[in-house]
């Protein structure tokens, strides 16, 4: 019996299809879906450093990683809203420019919210914000000239990062609120090299199987030259200097070698992701690929769940112990219900609740001309 217009199975196979069209970048999505879970594991999993021969320390992998490749997929997809491959030009330019600020703004403004549910992990989003800012100059390169930045960046910020944190503001009250305010554990005077690395992948076809598989030994090659090279001249630094600082490998570091090896790490995994995407696998991976359609939304109810299932809850039940959270083993609980949840929205609803609202509004505020 056929369905009605807009009944069930209509709706459900045209939510379907948002994901599965033409123009839809299907490995760019399940890319992100591996960057919320992997947060996801970062914060609610106890992370030993990584021992090859270990496999409980196998969950390291998610350490750091996690984040440096959602801010890498923001680079993506700043590259695909301003034209991917053929970034637009003159007054279309000056709408996405527009469009992005408002973005901005509305991610910034999240970011402090979730900031005030006092869970104890740092919030990206503030530093996700400034990002999308700083990205507003160089929407219109070209891919070449987009690593070209992403790499002078990936060497010169580690030094710039030393020397802001020697500022003497960051033991002041004030410096406690700019550290929040700008997300500076993450800090973007390095992390705009992922950004630029993801716009860098955003300008090129790289849906293409070649340019996919390129990414991979690309990738491959950075994080063998941060992990296996750079990372190993940090130990041979003297202690407390800054090249013990600016050469470290370690996970939120803000390394030269992690931000090498790490962005390798990101850069392969898009690609991988998108080969994977190119083959009947991809239905196998939906669910992940639902969760990577709303990034933003999955990332900002894991953090609302876990201030409303805390132990200890305030009277607002706001603020938590990571600890006596994690001994709870939340990761599988809130993983299988986000996947779930996003599936289920993807299907019936479609674009996610906070992405249709910021999208929403970025059109409202800055119309089509």
């Amino acid at each position: 019996m056929a369905d009605a217009p807009g009944g069930l199975r209509s709706r459900i196979a045209t939510r379907r299809a948002r994901l599965d069209g033409a123009g839809r970048e299907r490995g760019i999505d399940l890319a992100r879906g591996l960057a919320v879970i992997g947060m996801f594991a970062a914060h609610l999993l106890d992370t030993s450093p990584f021992d090859g021969d270990d496999p409980t320390t196998w969950t390291d992998v998610v350490n750091g990683r996690s984040s440096i490749l959602f801010a890498t997929l923001a680079g993506v997809s700043l590259a695909l809203v301003s034209g991917g491959s053929t970034p637009v030009a003159g007054t279309r330019m000056d709408v996405v420019r527009g469009r992005v600020v408002v973005r901005a703004v509305s991610i910034w403004a999240i970011g402090i919210l979730l900031i005030a549910l006092e869970t104890p992990v740092y919030v990206i989003l503030p530093a996700y914000a400034l990002l999308f800012l700083a990205a507003l100059p160089v929407l219109s390169l070209r891919a070449s000239t987009l690593f070209a930045i992403a790499g002078a960046v990936a060497v010169a910020g580690p030094f710039l990062v030393w020397l802001i944190d020697t500022w003497a503001v960051w033991e002041t009250p004030a410096g406690a609120a700019l550290e929040q305010a700008t997300g500076w554990h993450y800090p973007f005077v390095l992390w705009f090299a992922f950004v630029a690395a993801g716009m860098g992948i955003g300008r090129l076809a790289s849906s293409r199987p070649s340019t996919a598989g390129a990414l991979v030994c690309f990738g491959a090659a950075l994080a063998l030259l941060g992990y296996g090279i750079i990372g190993r001249w940090a130990p041979v630094a003297p202690a407390e200097t800054v090249w013990s600082f600016v050469l470290s490998s370690e996970a939120h570091s803000s390394g030269v070698a992690e931000a090498v090896g790490s962005g390798g790490f990101a850069i392969a995994v898009i690609g991988a992701c998108v080969l994977l995407c190119a083959t009947p696998a991809r239905w196998l991976v939906w669910p992940l690929r639902a969760v990577g359609s709303m990034p933003l939304t999955a990332y900002a109810a894991q953090l609302v769940a876990w201030a409303l299932l805390q132990p200890e809850p305030t009277v607002l039940q706001l603020g938590s112990d990571l600890v006596a959270f994690r001994a709870l083993d939340p990761f599988w609980p809130l993983t299988i219900a986000t996947i779930a949840a996003c599936t289920l929205w993807a299907l019936l609803v479609g674009r996610g609740p906070l992405e249709a609202a910021i999208g929403w509004a970025a059109k409202a505020l800055v119309p089509a001309r």
